[in-house]
């Protein structure tokens, strides 16, 4: 008996998860055929009743008059219901009497099952510019108060199979070495199994903006804004939030994508959009890049000093043009590095005597 239970619970564990077609029929030859039943059934009914008036207890009149009112005022109205339209990058997730019906794809015009209701949990909810909810707003119809949506009309409930864009509200977090920053990414995403997305969590928008807060919280708390004294390149194999966007970009999509799977979502791209100090240190690390840029920039010159100061004495030595002794060296080489090095146009001084 609990085994029983078991494959029971596990078949339906995977009608969730795999997503099932639904069985359709062409749209438009059903709403033709139905239109044209229901006209002849009106008119059986007309002539059923007809009959009746005559004062004829005709049993066959009887059966015309129940089954044409049976469809002309009740099936053939229903079946109005079944009638779904879909554009291109739509689908509906169908539900019959609770249970997971299949998904309706592709454009067209189709005629499901009356009794097959669409589900979409999200239908009311945007994630296009981080908001979670749309403000509603109501209309008032009349002396009865009846209401409506004017935000979105009836409900719509295709599931978009578009690719779309998540952009959520500005974060403050800490990176690796502690400094609250402040980041914003953009996310790339699509659906890519209805029956996931609908029926594996609550509101697939809801769930998929809270996943990539979380994410970027632990990308974030691993990497440094950046590398001290590395100017604009990576020190070895040590990668930065600012000098490493490539890297963190692919880390934060595959942090994402591993969340998310379970809703049926497929998270094609993840950028960093925003990304600088929190205000209240902003000026303290703007005064410490500039140190570093200063720093970086006098080691350059020292180097290419010391280069120059090697060869102007490798050129003197190779012509011979002068024989200088060590103590001489050492002058000439402490000249050349102050000119060189100097943050000012050196000022030229003429020896006009002996060079000793």
């Amino acid at each position: 008996m609990n085994e029983t239970k078991m494959n029971v619970a596990k078949a339906e564990n995977k009608q969730i998860n795999e997503e099932l077609r639904a069985k359709s029929l062409p749209g438009m030859p059903c709403l033709i055929l139905n239109i044209t039943l229901i006209l002849g059934f009106i008119a059986l009914f007309i002539w059923s009743v007809v009959v009746l008036d005559g004062g004829g207890a005709d049993p066959l009149a009887i059966t015309a008059v129940i089954v044409s009112s049976l469809y002309a005022f009740f099936i053939g109205p229903m079946l109005f219901v079944g009638l779904k339209v879909l554009g291109p990058n739509e689908a509906y997730v169908l539900t019959f009497f609770g249970k997971y019906y299949g998904t309706l794809r592709g454009a067209g015009f189709f005629q499901v099952n009356p009794f097959a209701m669409p589900v979409n949990p999200a239908c009311d909810t945007s994630v296009q510019t981080g908001n979670t909810g749309v403000p509603e707003q109501t209309v008032k119809l009349g002396a009865t108060g009846l209401s409506l949506n004017a935000a979105t009309g009836l409900k719509n409930k295709r599931l978009s199979l578009k690719a779309m864009t998540l952009s959520n509200d500005m974060q403050k977090i800490n990176d690796q070495r502690g400094n609250p920053i402040i980041i914003g990414i953009v996310v790339i995403w699509k659906v890519v199994n209805t029956a996931q997305a609908v029926f594996n969590v609550d509101n697939y928008k809801d769930f998929l903006s809270i996943q990539c807060d979380a994410a970027l919280r632990n990308i974030v708390r691993l990497y440094p804004y950046d590398i001290a004294g590395s100017g604009s390149t990576e020190q070895g194999d040590e990668k930065s939030l600012r000098g490493s966007s490539d890297e963190i970009a692919a880390c934060l999509r595959d942090a994402i994508q591993e969340k998310v799977g379970v809703a049926g979502l497929e998270i094609s791209e993840a950028r960093i959009t925003n990304l600088s100090y929190a205000p209240e240190i902003a000026a303290a690390m703007l005064q410490r890049q500039q140190a570093s840029a200063v720093v970086d920039a006098r080691q350059m010159i020292v180097d290419g000093a010391v280069g120059m100061v090697e060869m102007a004495l490798a050129r003197l030595g190779d012509s011979d043009i002068v024989k200088l002794d060590e103590e001489r060296k050492a002058a000439m080489v402490s000249n050349l590095l102050v000119v060189l090095c100097g943050n000012r146009d050196a000022q030229p001084i003429v020896n006009s005597g002996s060079l000793y």
